[in-house]
This record gives C-alpha cells, sequence and structure tokens, in this order.
C-alpha cells in the first residue's frame, strides 16, 4: 500500500462545499508532489488522519481538547510513515480515547481539512493534511 491508496479515495470522495473542494485538489497535488508525505519529518507538510468517533448509538460524538491549539477538535494525528490512513486514524482514536473496540462506520472519508500548524516554538511552521473518517465505539 502507498500513495495510490490514498489518491483513490480522495477520487472516491465527493466535497460538500467549495471549501473542501480546494482541500481536495490540495491534497492530490500535494501527494502527487511528495513521496515522503506520509512522513512527520517532511517540514513543509503531511498527511495525518483523525476520526469523528460516535458513541454506540450514533447520538453522540468524542472530541478531545487539544493543548497546543487550544480547542477542541476530533480524535487522530500523524501517520508516522503508514500509508493506510483509515488504519492510522483507528489506531489514533483508540490510543487518544482508551477505547478498543472501535470499528468504521464505513471505509470511505468523511472529510477533509487542510491547516496551518506550529505546535512549538521549536517546531516550523507546516501544513497538516487531514483526512477524517467515521467510526463508531461498539460497545458502552
Amino acid at each position: 500500500m502507498h500513495r495510490n491508496y490514498l489518491l483513490q479515495l480522495l477520487a472516491n470522495y465527493n466535497p460538500p462545499s467549495p471549501e473542501e473542494i480546494k482541500h481536495k485538489d490540495d491534497i492530490i497535488d500535494f501527494v502527487k508532489r511528495n513521496e515522503q508525505c506520509f512522513e512527520r519529518d517532511l517540514q513543509h507538510g503531511h498527511i495525518t488522519a483523525s476520526a469523528w468517533l460516535l458513541n454506540k448509538t450514533g447520538d453522540k460524538a468524542l472530541l478531545t481538547h487539544h493543548k497546543k491549539l487550544n480547542k477542541w477538535i476530533q480524535l487522530g494525528g500523524h501517520c508516522d510513515g503508514d500509508p493506510n490512513v483509515l488504519n492510522v486514524a483507528i489506531r489514533e482514536v483508540q490510543e487518544e480515547s482508551g477505547i478498543k473496540n472501535i470499528k468504521p462506520i464505513h471505509d470511505q472519508i468523511f472529510d477533509i481539512g487542510v491547516h496551518f500548524f506550529q505546535g512549538s516554538i521549536n517546531e516550523e511552521k507546516h501544513y497538516h493534511y487531514d483526512i477524517r473518517f467515521l467510526l463508531q465505539a461498539q460497545g458502552d
């Protein structure tokens, strides 16, 4: 599995807004131009994977407070070289929530986003090209 998996997911994704159409184009361009797009040490940007995690009944979502950004966001993180963005999203949600029994509602992209990020004074400003999925906790 490599960049083609993500490019195929993006080809199947129909953005619901002009902003997301631009994000989709930007992500595709970034992935095509950067073989190391899944690596955190690619200084100008990298692919990240996250998810909206729903409870078992599907009427609530779990968010986390991001200390560096000082805001509430969905769970997720860096791919660290893994091109399987769905697996990365599941792994990150499990690690960050402590919930192990999580399943994807479907295996296609739910949402995308591109944002400029600087986490610390020592960290260079860079872009996160975030691929988001819809997951569901299987237990209570």
